[in-house]
């Protein structure tokens, strides 16, 4: 029956809950809120926060190595994808904090032994496959206008994308189908992690109240989006060290947008 609890509530139930409707202030305070967060316990944070630009230098080292230029844009913009994975251990500090609490990185552990932690690993697996996923398409993509021989340096890559028919057909398809996929990973993960982490609710609730919240709040969610592809964006430029703070503030913003977009 372990199973069984991974997609309901400890009592077999799908609770059905109450989603609020939030403005453009909701998103500016529930950044205000993270940034707090972030300022009241940097430490904790930066650690954190470091896994995303270390990450970055790896796989972007890996993909120089590898002559997989095409493939440095996609793995940049796939980190959209995996956030809300990556930011539970800050949800985790966030609510520490909201109760009260000292936080400090015993407390990121505790998300290990949460009874949702089957729930939270089924989504994030999900999410995983996702990112996998729009590796893949991104790959196909290049190699379906461009063949299947890697450019011969960074240099010729950057003139054949910028300066040529198929390259421009590149960037603006690539950019749709890219965000086709960080709606897709926004409407999974933005309410369902900090909700299982809050609450014992199982997969289908999570999953199912965070498809209610951005579609009740359409027009409010997408300007979210684009706060979090602009910050992600800025945080990259840099050689992704900016992450280090870009990250942290969203993920406990995050965890503010939740508590206004869920009652409790």
């Amino acid at each position: 029956m372990a199973h069984i609890h991974i997609y309901t509530g400890a009592d077999g139930s799908v609770p059905h809950l109450t989603v609020r409707t939030i403005t453009a202030a909701d998103l500016w305070d529930s950044l205000a809120r993270g940034y707090d967060d972030f300022k009241a316990m940097p430490t904790h944070l930066l650690f954190l926060g470091l896994i995303y630009p270390i990450a970055g230098i790896v796989l972007a080292g890996f993909s120089f190595g590898y002559n997989l230029f095409p493939m440095l844009f996609p793995l940049a913009a796939g980190f959209a994808l995996i956030g809300p994975v990556a930011a539970i251990g800050l949800y985790e500090i966030s609510r520490q904090r909201e109760e009260g609490n000292e936080p400090d990185t015993k407390h990121v552990l505790d998300v290990v032994r949460s009874p949702s932690f089957p729930a939270i690993a089924t989504i994030s697996a999900v999410l995983a496959v996702l990112f996998v996923t729009w590796l893949i398409v991104a790959q196909s993509l290049y190699q379906s206008l461009f063949g299947y021989l890697p450019p011969a340096s960074m240099s010729k890559f950057v003139h054949d994308v910028m300066t040529t028919p198929n390259g421009h057909t590149l960037i603006i398809t690539g950019n749709l189908i890219g965000l086709a996929f960080a709606i897709v990973a926004m409407v999974i993960g933005v309410v369902s992690f900090p909700l299982l982490l809050d609450r014992d609710v199982g997969v289908l609730a999570a999953l199912a109240t965070s498809v209610r919240a951005v579609a009740h709040n359409a027009a409010t969610m997408t300007l979210w989006g684009l706060i979090v592809a602009a910050l992600l964006l800025i945080g990259s430029i840099p050689l992704f060290v900016g992450l280090a703070i870009v990250v942290p503030v969203l993920g406990h913003a995050t965890w503010h947008l939740y508590r206004k977009l869920v009652a409790r």
